[in-house]
């Protein structure tokens, strides 16, 4: 059945971080810009624990995530929503899908796919093995969709426009792995579409999964949010930063500085004196004078 947006304000945003570790100065860069975006346009934010893989999680990191926002002044609305409680909110859109004959169980290895596969946006695009297999058939395995190579476009508010053929580009991809566990490609477009986002503000090394986003949207006949994508951070190395790669977490007892921080990386031109300002201060003037049209359109290495 069609979801429609409620009624309420036009923007509803939101951030959604994974529970595999505390907050770093890359994650808290998206949580500011998807804030800001947010309350400029006087809009509502959503706060969204993305925890489906319990071996990913570590404990206590969402008590912690929201602890640290609350410090920084970062007030969602509504009541935090975790995706873990949600299991049942996944499975009727994906039996959906399974009676309109356009998922089917794949029970290819890793290895497998990686022998016969050609390299696409993410790596190896699957090559559609398991495709002709009916989900009658008895097979365990993980749920695939089918995918084709009708054009998906979309104009991104900051990177532009963006093209992509699914079935060349990403291949058929999984939307429940064979452990059970739902994957997020499923995940999210459920819950954007349930929660009534209007507008997704993230990382830009999610852009490239945006096409099979809304190709979802479009089979459950979900509406499509308006997507900006911002600049990553990156290490020395040029890596994204990340709790694989050891980041630091943020340091809320020293919040102001190291908001400020996050808006310059983000393009803008704070006074000196707010750095020593109180958290109150701080989003008024970020939000009064948020220009997102400053943000840099390059991958840049955080600096002190």
């Amino acid at each position: 059945m069609p979801i429609s947006l409620p009624a309420g304000p036009i923007y509803r945003g939101r951030f959604a971080p994974s529970p595999t570790g505390p907050l770093h100065f890359g994650s808290l860069v998206a949580a500011v810009g998807s804030y800001l975006e947010a309350r400029s346009n006087h809009g509502e934010w959503l706060v969204r624990i993305e925890n489906l893989d319990p071996l990913r999680e570590v404990p206590g990191a969402s008590r912690v995530i929201l602890k640290t926002l609350d410090a920084l002044g970062m007030e969602w609305d509504g009541e935090v929503i975790y995706q873990n409680q949600r299991y049942n909110a996944y499975q009727t859109p994906l039996a959906i899908l399974e009676r309109q004959n356009l998922v089917y169980r794949c029970t290819c290895s890793r290895k497998e796919i990686a022998d016969s596969a050609h390299r696409g946006i993410d790596g190896a695009v699957y090559p559609g093995t398991c495709r002709g297999r009916s989900s009658s058939e008895g097979y365990s395995g993980a749920w695939r969709l089918k995918t084709d190579n009708t054009l998906i476009e979309f104009n991104d508010a900051f990177q532009g426009p963006v093209r992509q053929h699914l079935e060349n580009d990403s291949g058929d991809f999984v939307l429940r792995r064979a452990d059970g566990i739902y994957a997020y490609q499923l995940a999210v477009v459920v819950d954007d579409a349930e929660q009534g986002v209007s507008h997704v503000v993230r990382g830009e090394d999610l852009l490239n999964s945006t096409p099979r986003q809304i190709y979802l949207q479009r089979l459950l006949h979900y509406p499509t949010p308006s997507y900006f994508h911002l600049p990553v951070v990156v290490n020395a190395q040029g890596e994204k930063l990340s709790k694989q790669n050891y980041a630091a977490p943020v340091n809320a007892s020293d919040a102001v500085p190291q908001l400020t921080s996050a808006i310059r990386f983000l393009g803008q031109d704070p006074p000196a004196e707010l750095r020593e300002s109180d958290i109150t201060s701080f989003w008024k003037w970020a939000t009064k004078n948020w220009k997102p049209w400053m943000i840099p359109r390059t991958k840049v290495m955080k600096t002190s």
